[in-house]
């Protein structure tokens, strides 16, 4: 059996955050000692655990309490939606990003970010020894693979809609002809 202090300890969480999980009905306490001291049995633990995933996921605690207790399809289309609203988030910070680069518009802020540009990616590549060869056979295995993670790695370097297509296009091309 688990005290509340050493729940509280193991999930790195406050007592008063697993008061609040007893309040609202997403965890409670299996007994209760003779002191009333709540006591939390194994499968209390793996509940918490899977709380603390789920909220780690960033999803919110009344839509951990609902899952918490549905059938698996539940919890996995939810978590493709967490994924989508993430993917969403993302492709807005990295449009922003993109903006601020070029409403700076110099190449020491471009050096400072994180931000990998078409420019900066083709570089990388050259200076690895690829020819133009061997980016097409990356671009087709990549766009065969994972063609929305492609999608998503061309849009984060900078590249328009009409040129990412192009890309895209080729790549197929190109995986297709390489019998790859």
């Amino acid at each position: 059996m688990w005290t509340i202090g050493k729940l509280a300890k193991r999930f790195a969480v406050s007592r008063s955050t697993l008061l609040y999980y007893d309040r609202i009905g997403l965890l409670s306490p299996s007994l209760r000692s003779g002191s009333n001291y709540r006591l939390y049995a194994e499968s209390d633990v793996r509940r918490m655990e899977r709380i603390a995933m789920l909220k780690e996921a960033g999803l919110p605690l009344e839509t951990i309490h609902a899952l918490c207790d549905a059938p698996g399809t539940a919890l996995e289309q939810e978590l493709e939606a967490q994924l989508g609203r993430i993917n969403r988030e993302i492709a807005q910070r990295r449009a922003q990003q993109q903006l601020i680069v070029r409403l700076l518009k110099e190449k020491e802020v471009l050096a400072a970010t994180r931000l990998m540009d078409k420019e900066r990616w083709v570089a990388l590549l050259e200076g690895a020894g690829m020819d133009d060869s061997a980016k097409c056979l990356w671009h087709g295995l990549f766009e065969q693979t994972a063609p929305e993670a492609h999608q998503d790695f061309l849009e984060s370097l900078g590249i328009d809609a009409e040129e990412i297509a192009l890309i895209r296009a080729r790549s197929r091309e190109w995986s297709a002809l390489s019998g790859k």
